[in-house]
């Protein structure tokens, strides 16, 4: 249970700290890059496709929480971007498919059609597919300056957390437990530690691994990312539920319309929302050794309890 001094400590510590700047700055930086990593060739509709999702728009989160880390570890933008880039893709990969007939079927993400429904279900695998692929393929050749060791390190933790021990594996019992009215919290707090948190945890730890950090510094950034990852999912759960289309950039109401088990309706809304909040409060403590330093950070982890989208 988090306590009040430490809540207090929470919010004390980024009421300075201005985050859309810095979220701005950041955005620009992984746009260009993005825009860059990815050409069209031939065949010309596969990779339209790609760019198509991958330059959507969207927070972009998880490459900005990996060159965060990475600074403040003691690396740089250059040495994080290459990876930052390659979580973006796998990202982007993974809302196509999850858009898909055969999964959420969406018609809609960040507020543009979903990628199946401007190029086919069968391009859209595809897509989602040669994204995935490159995302490995760029990481590989486009990382300068950090140690053979921990680039390999990074990869190898990237494939598990997409493959069946992170992201497929959750999106698999996410699946199964449509329709249920017996999901228990553990249940649910599984689907979304591998469907969603996953990736987040990876985001946050590939940036400080890619800058050497130490087994200690990447458990404890691994515990914050844990609780953002949760408090994301459950935040996403209640936005569901108040938010419009228009808001979200993506259809409203669909966990009830799919008779999906959520925070919400296992809690209700104020208690997903405390439970939000102590998460959040518990990634920030996580960060008390690093001072002013990991503002950023904890910045990023009150903004998700805030996020309208």
């Amino acid at each position: 249970m988090v306590t009040t001094g430490e809540n207090l400590v929470a919010q004390r510590e980024v009421l300075h700290f201005d985050l859309a700047s810095y979220l701005n700055e950041k955005q620009q930086l992984v746009e260009a890059a993005l825009d860059s990593s990815l050409s069209i060739t031939c065949p010309k509709k596969i990779y339209e496709a790609m760019r198509y999702s991958l330059l959507a728009g969207g927070k972009r989160l998880r490459p900005i929480l990996c060159l965060t880390t990475c600074e403040l570890m003691g690396g740089t933008n250059e040495i994080a971007l290459p990876t930052a880039c390659a979580l973006e893709m796998i990202h982007t990969m993974s809302l196509i498919h999850d858009d898909l007939p055969a999964m959420d079927n969406d018609d809609y993400r960040r507020g543009k059609l979903t990628n199946h429904k401007v190029y086919g279900e069968d391009i859209a695998i595809l897509a989602g597919d040669g994204l995935l692929a490159y995302a490995f393929e760029y990481a590989a050749t486009q990382t300068r300056n950090v140690a053979p060791h921990n680039l390999i390190t990074v990869l190898a933790r990237l494939g598990r957390t997409v493959g069946a021990a992170g992201l497929v594996g959750g999106q698999v019992l996410d699946l199964e437990s449509e329709g249920q009215d017996d999901i228990s919290v553990d249940t649910l707090k599984f689907i979304h530690t591998h469907k969603t948190g996953a990736l987040l945890e990876t985001s946050v730890v590939s940036g400080a691994i890619l800058a050497g950090a130490s087994e200690e510094e990447v458990q404890r950034l691994s515990q914050y990312a844990q609780n953002i990852g949760l408090a994301f999912q459950i935040v996403d759960d209640i936005l569901d539920v108040t938010s419009t289309k228009e808001e979200l950039g993506k259809t409203s109401g669909k966990d009830l319309r799919d008779q999906k088990v959520t925070y919400p309706s296992l809690w209700g809304l104020e208690e997903s929302k405390r439970q939000a909040q102590n998460l959040v409060i518990g990634a920030i403590t996580e960060l008390i050794p690093y001072g002013a330093k990991a503002d950023p950070l904890r910045a990023i982890a009150n903004f998700i309890v805030t996020r309208k989208n």
